[in-house]
């Protein structure tokens, strides 16, 4: 008897409305080259918790910011950690996953991020800016960010915002990851116009940075995205390290490269689930 088939819980907010983009046109593709191979049962975030006993592993994919949600969220993870559910993307990533203190982990460690403070009063350690970006800690999809000038930052005291200077970048980037293998880069030569993707053909050196921090976050699997900016001085910087729920732009590829994306996928999600399968 051929052994039964995997049992995945897609977890996908088909009706998020994310601004300029359809993210359940890319769920509902990306779930429809899934079923090829694992048996597959797609719910809303909120529906997750009751829904995943049973299921082999958890999905998670375009479910929206958590902060929507937080604390369905933070039950979620607690149910599936008390009960060994494996989740994919695994619940110890250490980047937006957990928030965005590790901008300010990783700025004071000398990486190659975005200068970054939680406080009015450390302004000074950041480059000198006319303008700064602030945002939540806990915030995502540009929820609550805000472009303030250099005078109106008194009173950010409680830590709980990101402050950060307004870079002069050339563009945008993304590096796009399963497990520890690049897949794909894709950038935006307006910068204004942040999602109006092309392909990014990346240099050795683009990828070296952009490891540096897949290496840094030790996932061992999941989708990961970089994002980072190329600076005045031809350097990248990191944006954010997305670990979560990254969006993909898998329509902005050409149909070979959505077919070996969504190849590379089935197979780290084939190892996910045997790898929990099998005892330790």
């Amino acid at each position: 008897m051929p052994a039964p088939r995997p049992r995945l819980l897609y977890v996908t907010d088909l009706a998020y409305p994310a601004r300029g983009r359809r993210y359940c046109d890319e769920d509902i593709w990306l779930t429809s080259r899934l079923r090829e191979h694992f048996d597959l049962a797609l719910c809303h975030p909120l529906d997750a918790t009751a829904l995943m006993p049973g299921h082999d592993a958890v999905v998670v994919r375009n479910s929206g910011p958590v902060l929507g949600y937080q604390s369905a969220y933070e039950a979620f993870r607690a149910r599936a950690l008390a009960d060994g559910i494996p989740v994919y993307n695994p619940l110890t990533g250490k980047a937006d996953m957990a928030g965005k203190q590790y901008l300010l982990d990783l700025s004071a460690a000398g990486f190659p991020v975005i200068p970054s403070v939680d406080r009015a009063a450390d302004v000074h350690r950041l480059p000198p800016a006319e303008r700064y970006v602030v945002k939540p800690k806990l915030g995502a999809d540009s929820l609550g960010l805000r472009v303030l000038a250099a005078g109106r930052l008194t009173g950010l005291t409680d830590g709980a915002l990101l402050i950060q200077p307004c870079v002069d970048f050339s563009y945008e980037v993304s590096f796009y990851f399963v497990d520890d293998d690049f897949q794909y880069a894709l950038y935006a030569p307006d910068p204004a116009r942040r999602w109006e993707l092309v392909p990014y053909p990346a240099t050795a050196a683009d990828l070296e940075f952009a490891r540096r921090f897949i290496d840094w976050n030790g996932l061992g699997h999941g989708i990961q995205r970089v994002d980072a900016c190329r600076a005045p001085d031809g350097g990248l910087l990191l944006v954010e390290l997305e670990d979560l729920n990254p969006y993909l732009s898998l329509d902005a590829l050409t149909e070979e490269a959505r077919d070996a994306f969504a190849a590379a996928l089935t197979s780290s999600l084939g190892r996910f689930v045997h790898a929990a399968r099998v005892p330790a």
